[in-house]
């Protein structure tokens, strides 16, 4: 793709930071140690629950808290990305993720674990994630020019896929095979030197908004009205939001399904099983600017909904039997590279249409409906493999995943996704 490096005039008046590079590679550091620790999390409290319960739904809970506080605390913190220091919010972030690794730990240690604890302690996680989440995301615009966004955006992307699949999860299960203690002792330690990797960002990152602030409800209405106003935008969300819950429903019912079910792997194993979704998301990385190049971002994009239909409609289709832990595996596989393909392009969209000081209200509203949605389907996903079977859950979320494809192809077209490579003052924003 061509990448123009004349920013819309919103963005243009958060300046270049003294040490762009610099700060590029200490937030790809950062993104790397903060998203081990969540994949050994990811890991690690679902395997314990499974040590309390062995009912699927009870475990796919634990997804549902990882995950709950988009629905209910996307809105609000994104104003306060709008408001705060954005580098001091995702310092308090890992903070509170340490803090609640030392709560578990303290109770695996006197052996009081118990579910309402782990549900607990995954929705102070979900929440933290909030924060960094949408810190991070838009803290973008001030770290590098518009001209790097991409190749950041897949550097990050990148990171996130090697770290929390590709090697976290594998990470998380050797740390459980040799403790539970040993897992959240690392990943405590892993959160305080993400923290301190903030610290050494150079550069102010605090939001200079371009009016006088206004209660929260209103400045919250901005971000919903900007991203309903724009057709593309909403339509990505609303497509997001679809997929979104066809992995988080995956997500939820992959522990059950693999380590207590049909596949009867060991937690090591489980870990592997999960590195074949993150090694997609790494080719993805490497793949993204030539496909781009090749075949446009709309179709790069599309390789998202067929890698998330093969994800959770092979499950539903192979035996059950542990020979299927390949197919299975070979589908994330292929979700992994679709999964980036989607993330980094949505990104440079994003950041390219939105203007810098409404970035974490826009980020919160779209990720209210795509994030949002990752409670409802791992509750949805657990709730249906209770009463139906795995295959049953499985193929639900591919058939619905299935129907995106009409809307994907009516709204994002290669003229609209080329919207947001246009010179300041050609989007039309509809």
């Amino acid at each position: 793709m061509s990448e123009r490096p004349s920013p819309v005039p919103a963005v243009a008046t958060a300046g270049t930071p003294p040490s762009p590079r610099r700060n590029e590679w200490l937030l790809i550091s950062f993104t790397g140690t903060t998203n081990t620790a969540d994949a050994v999390m990811r890991v690690a409290l679902p395997l314990l629950a499974t040590t309390v319960t062995g009912s699927p739904a009870l475990i796919a809970a634990v997804a549902i808290m990882l995950t709950l506080p988009w629905l209910i605390t996307a809105l609000h913190i994104g104003v306060l990305v709008d408001r705060k220091n954005r580098r001091s919010l995702m310092v308090g972030a890992e903070f509170a993720r340490m803090a609640a690794m030392a709560v578990m730990l303290l109770a695996v240690a006197a052996d009081v674990v118990n579910l309402p604890l782990i549900f607990g302690v995954a929705l102070v996680l979900g929440v933290a994630e909030v924060v960094a989440q949408l810190s991070a995301m838009s803290i973008i615009p001030t770290v590098t020019p518009k001209s790097r966004w991409q190749s950041l955006n897949a550097r990050l992307t990148a990171t996130e896929y090697v770290t929390f699949s590709f090697l976290g999860a594998p990470v998380g299960g050797f740390l459980v095979a040799a403790g539970f203690a040993v897992a959240l002792g690392t990943s405590g330690a892993v959160y305080l030197f993400g923290a301190l990797l903030l610290t050494l960002l150079a550069g102010d990152f605090r939001v200079k908004p371009g009016k006088e602030r206004r209660p929260a409800r209103v400045e919250i209405r901005e971000g919903l009205t900007f991203l309903w106003r724009h057709r593309l935008l909403r339509t990505m969300s609303a497509l997001i939001t679809v997929m979104a819950g066809c992995w988080a429903a995956w997500y939820a019912l992959i522990p059950a399904y693999a380590v207590g079910g049909p596949l009867g792997l060991t937690p090591a194993q489980y870990g592997f099983l999960l590195t074949s979704l993150g090694a997609g998301g790494v080719l993805g990385t490497a793949l993204v600017g030539p496909v781009n190049r090749l075949i446009g971002r709309r179709w790069a994009m599309f390789v998202d909904i067929v890698g998330t239909v093969l994800m959770v409609g092979v499950p539903a289709v192979v035996p059950g039997t542990p020979s299927s832990v390949w197919p299975v595996g070979v589908a994330a596989f292929f979700a992994g590279v679709g999964g980036t393909m989607w993330t980094v392009n949505s990104r440079v969209i994003s950041q390219s249409l939105v203007p810098n000081e409404l970035l974490g209200r826009f980020s919160a509203a779209s990720r209210l409906l795509s994030w949002g949605m990752l409670p409802v389907a791992a509750a949805l996903a657990g709730g249906l493999a209770q009463l139906f079977g795995f295959q049953v859950a499985f193929g639900c979320f591919a058939i619905v995943c299935l129907l995106m494809i009409y809307p994907f192809l009516r709204v994002i077209t290669a003229a609209a996704v080329a919207e947001a490579d246009a010179p300041a003052g050609e989007s039309s924003g509809k």
